[in-house]
């Protein structure tokens, strides 16, 4: 039971407890119905993470786990997942990024 909240058994029924703040009790039911907010943002340390890791391996994810940025010691596994989640939450940034990439690598040769 949370803080704020008092139970106290009545003696006669074990088992059954008498609520004390019931205000207490319908706040928290109604804010177990509300729906799940989903954030709409990613961190941005995430964001640099990620882009920097696709800007110095590209889709090498071995390479990703063993640079010295790789701060949280991701696997391979967990560095592409991490990528995954930055390309379906920015879709068209991610393409934008991907695609600038490969037009410095033109203009470097």
């Amino acid at each position: 039971l949370t803080q704020g909240m008092e139970v106290e058994s009545d003696g006669q029924r074990p088992g059954k407890k008498i609520v004390r703040k019931p205000y207490v009790v319908n706040e928290m039911e109604y804010e177990a119905s509300l729906p799940e907010k989903k954030s709409n943002t990613l961190s941005r340390d995430l964001i640099d993470y990620v882009r920097y890791m696709i800007q110095n391996h590209g889709e090498n994810y071995k390479e990703m786990a063993r640079d010295e940025k790789n701060y949280y010691q991701d696997t391979p596994k967990q560095i592409k997942r991490k990528i995954n989640v930055y390309k379906n939450f920015y879709p068209e940034e991610y393409k934008e990024f991907v695609a600038s990439l490969k037009q410095e690598k033109m203009e470097v040769q």
